[in-house]
């Protein structure tokens, strides 16, 4: 299995601590505008409904994924490919476009993911290792 998901936090960190590449829902609306919603303070580690990639499977992550998530807003405001090591949040119209390229190229585990990104109302945040 690529991407985790964990009843509770006690169960993530038996399986592998804090070594996690987590894929979170925003909560906020993208009318809170983009340096309230890259703030750290918007930003609480270890959701329950975050999908996670074990740092163990950064490069596959980076390998099946990397040609499909880009155009993330870094907390810089800068825009790019994924960042595994740092803040990446994807609007609500990237996380539809993100949908259509998953759908095409049908990666790893894609209809996982899939079916997490039906629920990104907001978009989502990638929160590297």
């Amino acid at each position: 299995m690529f991407f985790h998901t964990f009843d509770n936090q006690q169960q993530r960190r038996a399986f592998g601590g804090s070594y996690f590449i987590e894929l979170q829902y925003c909560g906020l609306s993208p009318d809170a505008g983009l340096t309230a919603i890259l703030s750290l303070d918007s930003i609480e580690n270890w959701k329950n409904d975050s999908l996670y990639i074990h740092g163990d499977d950064d490069n596959l992550f980076w390998e099946q994924y990397g040609s499909i998530l880009t155009e993330g807003i870094y907390q810089n405001g800068q825009t790019g490919p994924v960042d595994l090591y740092g803040i990446n949040y994807y609007s609500p119209q990237c996380t539809f476009l993100i949908a259509q390229k998953v759908r095409q190229q049908k990666p790893l585990e894609y209809l996982v993911f899939l079916s997490w990104l039906e629920k990104a109302e907001n978009g989502f945040y990638v929160l590297g290792l």
